[in-house]
């Protein structure tokens, strides 16, 4: 079963990232991506990645993210 933990601290999008753990991005409570990969982050932005070309910019202030974990 997977355990939902929600991304906060610039720890928890580091280990994501190194980890290559699969995150749901939610905005105004409206899941906007989901199975995506952290590749990169910022103070104001999170930056994920489906596909080779399907990169997306999300900002920290205004999404919430969450780690799935099997």
């Amino acid at each position: 079963m997977a355990t939902i933990q929600e991304l906060l601290t610039d720890a928890d999008f580091q280990e994501a990232e190194q980890k290559k753990l699969p995150i749901r991005v939610f905005r105004d409570d409206h899941l906007i991506d989901s199975l995506t990969y952290v590749i990169r982050f910022t103070d104001t932005t999170i930056i994920t990645q489906k596909d080779v070309s399907d990169m997306t910019y999300h900002s920290r202030k205004e999404c919430q993210f969450y780690e799935l974990k099997k």
